[in-house]
């Protein structure tokens, strides 16, 4: 397959991929945007999500950063709860309702509630991870140079969230390693949005 040109390119190949993929999950069809903190996994998939809200079918993000339990939440309660409140309804073709968690506060807060769309983009770190693959229509891997994603998530959270974003990124790694998201990937991208061998 060749590598598209541009990243507009990129997002029009993922929604063909999304659209033309099974629905595994009751009548959604999800899609897994992973990578390392910072790389770019939030853009690509509100563009994502765009691109498939263009073509008619109704598409929602659902960010991992609302349902960690904190710098520390990769692992633990994050997927028996992902499971329970949003997958595991969705699946059975009625809303999901998440609890966000507050990260100045420390805390779980507030219900969300997420109708049921045609598409779902799960974006965020260990949201492909082997759990994922049995009601996965594809599975995206975003990746970026290690200094460019920790000078983003510092301009993001502040110089003050070095020593939380340092351990995080130990986490991610270890986790990424064990679960083999990278090599699992249907699609790999850059931090730019571009294709990857």
């Amino acid at each position: 397959m060749t590598h598209p040109a541009d990243a507009a390119a990129v997002v029009d190949l993922l929604a063909d991929r999304a659209l033309a993929g099974p629905r595994r999950l009751g009548p959604v069809r999800l899609v897994c945007v992973d990578g390392p903190a910072g790389s770019g996994k939030t853009t690509t998939a509100g563009r994502l999500a765009a691109r498939v809200g263009e073509r008619g079918p109704t598409a929602a993000v659902l960010h991992l950063d609302d349902l960690y339990a904190g710098w520390r939440g990769l692992e633990g309660s994050l997927w028996p709860r992902l499971s329970a409140q949003v997958l595991e309804p969705l699946r059975r073709g009625r809303p999901g309702r998440y609890q966000r968690f507050d990260w100045p506060a420390d805390r779980f807060d507030d219900w969300v509630d997420l109708p049921v769309p045609d598409v779902l983009v799960l974006e965020g770190c260990g949201s492909a991870r082997r759990a994922a693959d049995a009601v996965a229509t594809l599975r995206v891997w975003v990746e970026g140079p290690r200094d460019l994603r920790l000078r983003r998530g510092l301009e993001r959270d502040g110089e003050a969230a070095r020593p939380h974003w340092l351990t995080w990124m130990a986490d991610e790694e270890a986790h990424f390693a064990r679960e083999g998201t990278r090599g699992r990937a249907d699609v790999r991208l850059d931090a730019f949005g571009m294709m990857t061998g």
